[in-house]
């Protein structure tokens, strides 16, 4: 059973469940000669609305603020490394997204930039939240009170709420781990 303390963190960790078999899927797209064009741009848009909007702006927007408060460095350490690697990751998306882009409009050569940025996107996200769960979110439990893991908890519940909605790209998701064999 999970404490309350860890409720917020493992809100979290929750979506990075999610995340972690939508890199499964890149991975496995990525062999495929010649994918459906609309499962490329399905993607982008799960990343770019549910990994980015929806998680990213929950640590971004709320738990990295919350932390600088507790003497969480923004501009090095933990925090930093976190958010450096958030713009890493929307370099590899706009990458995918242009390519789709030309690709749609029959440049082959397309296809191998997608999927580099693709495999590159997976490799980063997959660390990325090994460093969030191991590490980051185990320091933000040490250093949180029970009342501002709660506070946390419903900010993100709230933030959950206010994107268009996390459970239709989980569903996404879930189709396209179907659809690929994950």
């Amino acid at each position: 059973m999970i404490t309350r303390m860890k409720t917020a963190t493992q809100n979290l960790e929750n979506d990075h469940v999610h995340i972690l078999r939508l890199t499964d899927i890149m991975e496995q797209l990525t062999v495929v000669q010649d994918p459906d064009v609309t499962h490329l741009e399905k993607i982008v848009e799960i990343i770019r609305n549910f990994a980015d909007g929806v998680h990213h702006a929950k640590e971004e927007q709320i738990l990295f603020p919350y932390l600088a408060k507790k003497g969480f460095s923004q501009t090095q350490g933990p925090v930093a490394v976190m958010l450096n690697e958030h713009v890493s990751g929307r370099n590899f998306v706009k990458g995918m997204s242009e390519n789709i882009e030309l690709y749609k409009k029959g440049d082959r050569d397309a296809l191998g930039k997608i999927y580099y940025n693709m495999a590159g996107y997976a490799d980063l996200l997959r660390s990325h939240i090994s460093k969030e769960n191991n590490i980051l979110f185990r320091m933000a439990d040490r250093v949180l009170s029970d009342s501002e893991q709660e506070d946390l908890l419903r900010a993100f519940e709230t933030a959950d709420k206010s994107f268009t909605m996390p459970e239709e790209y989980i569903s996404q998701i879930e189709y396209l781990s179907v659809f690929y064999e994950v």
